[in-house]
């Protein structure tokens, strides 16, 4: 679904990804894993279009995508939610889902509005609420099933659990599991450990923008070197 090969990208002269090379298929939950300021987001934003890249190459679909305008990329099916949310706060939860309409694709999971409500029941809840009202996690409830509503057949999600209450991170994992089995592909970045493991098929660890890991969640997870080389803090 989602193949990127030795990407390499610049902020100014600072080279920032170098040779990031990693895979997503349908149906799988890939994790990008690393410290602050690793290439997380930089990658992502490179993938989607956010970030010009200086080398390598993007396929989504068999189709190559680095290059295209972020619409562009959009517009094939490749869904991105950022660290920041960026919802429209001053209207309510089923405007800011109405924004994200886009129509079905052939062989891709399509998302209603009852499907969604049913992956967040917290959206159907607050359906007439403004977005500002709503908490931090509703907000991120929020941003996802608003890119979910463009039927997308890969999601790119940039820290998800971030700054949610473990109880809501739970709801989040779940949520994820249940895009998996409805055959989306999605590839997202995470300093979560237990988080990533909880819902990940395949993990990738970047440190100073080169990808130092590629293996399964139990390889991963059995692993202790690996963990304490790239991830301790």
């Amino acid at each position: 679904m989602l193949r990127v090969r030795e990407l390499d990208t610049y902020y100014g002269q600072a080279h920032i990804l170098s040779g990031v090379s990693l895979d997503a298929a349908a149906g799988e939950v890939a994790v990008l894993l690393g410290r602050n300021g690793a290439g997380k987001s930089t990658t992502l934003k490179s993938i989607m279009g956010l970030v010009p890249t200086a080398g390598g190459e993007v396929r989504f679909r068999e189709q190559r995508i680095d290059g295209l305008q972020p619409y562009q990329i959009a517009q094939r099916g490749l869904g991105y939610v950022p660290e920041d949310r960026r919802i429209f706060t001053d209207l309510t939860v089923m405007e800011n889902l109405e924004v994200g309409r886009r129509p079905a694709r052939t062989g891709v999971p399509s998302w209603t509005i009852a499907k969604l409500f049913a992956l967040f029941p917290n959206l159907a809840e607050a359906a007439g609420r403004r977005a500002a009202q709503m908490s931090g996690g509703e907000q991120q409830m929020l941003t996802i099933a608003r890119t979910l509503m463009g039927n997308p057949a890969c999601v790119l999600l940039d820290e998800p659990s971030e700054g949610l209450a473990p109880v809501v991170v739970d709801q989040m994992a779940d949520a994820i599991r249940k895009m998996k089995a409805e055959g989306l592909c999605v590839l997202l970045s995470e300093q979560n450990l237990h988080f990533a493991a909880d819902v990940a098929d395949r993990v990738f660890i970047i440190e100073k923008g080169r990808i130092c890991f590629t293996g399964t969640v139990a390889q991963f997870s059995a692993d202790e070197t690996v963990r304490s080389t790239y991830l301790a803090v």
